[in-house]
């Protein structure tokens, strides 16, 4: 038997947990990141080994769009909601910067779904031979990766006002204008005098 569907709320709350899980993978990432790229280049930040060190951010760029994948059939709904939400709370509780971070968030979704569409073509491109592991497969996937690093880095900067918007409206009382006014309470029938002839 299968289980009922989970409410909105719920799975809502778990998107929210999973965006916050792609955050703190994504920081890990750029922080071994950092620390590979300072020990592995010259103080100029030439690297010692061209071959090594490209192979490393390849890596980089590789884990960062999985992670990012993990979220990306939902992150619009994220921000559409967020939208909603910060059009409802009062003006004292909202951030000016949380409009801009929220289109920064969309944009960057916007470039990251339009990589998505241009190497899916060039995938369909390559020959029957070409699978992942071939020489074909992989150089196309990573330089995808690679063009792709802008706005996965672009998300994850912008992403974290969603959290900050949510935990406000749940701390904060909507907008008095946003809530709707209760009819106002009418006499009982038996308070009107009824005229005798």
């Amino acid at each position: 038997m299968a289980s009922p569907p989970s409410p909105p709320s719920v799975i809502h709350q778990q998107r929210l947990d999973q965006l916050a899980a792609f955050l703190h993978t994504g920081e890990q990432i750029l922080a071994a990141w950092d620390a590979y790229s300072e020990e592995h280049t010259d103080p100029d930040s030439w690297p010692y080994d061209d071959e090594s060190y490209g192979r490393r951010a390849a890596r980089r760029d590789a884990d960062t769009w999985v992670a990012a994948a993990q979220i990306r059939p939902f992150a619009r709904e994220l921000v559409s909601t967020a939208e909603v939400q910060l059009q409802q709370l009062p003006a004292r509780a909202v951030q000016s910067h949380w409009p801009w971070h929220l289109a920064g968030a969309e944009d960057a979704l916007d470039q990251l779904d339009a990589f998505e569409e241009d190497y899916r073509a060039r995938l369909d491109d390559l020959p029957p031979s070409a699978r992942p592991g071939t020489e074909a497969y992989d150089d196309l996937i990573d330089a995808r990766n690679a063009e792709a690093w802008h706005a996965l880095n672009e998300l994850a900067l912008h992403a974290p006002v969603i959290l900050a918007i949510h935990t406000t409206t749940q701390r904060t009382p909507p907008r008095l204008e946003a809530v709707a006014p209760r009819p106002a309470p009418t006499a009982p029938a038996a308070a009107t005098p009824v005229a005798r002839r």
